[in-house]
């Protein structure tokens, strides 16, 4: 149950990447860019959440 609060970072990543992949398919810059934002958001999040639980 610990790793429970790292799921939804797991699936931002991975649908960041769909988009990222989606975006260069299409040759669409805007996707492609709102996946980027995803993944580094959810990277961000899940290390902050990271560093506050274990500083107690």
């Amino acid at each position: 149950m610990k790793y429970l609060p790292y799921v939804p970072a797991v699936a931002a990543v991975a649908f960041g990447a769909v988009l990222l992949y989606l975006g260069e398919l299409d040759d669409s810059p805007g996707l492609g860019g709102i996946g980027l934002i995803l993944i580094v958001a959810a990277v961000f999040f899940a290390v902050r959440h990271a560093r506050k639980s274990r500083r107690g």
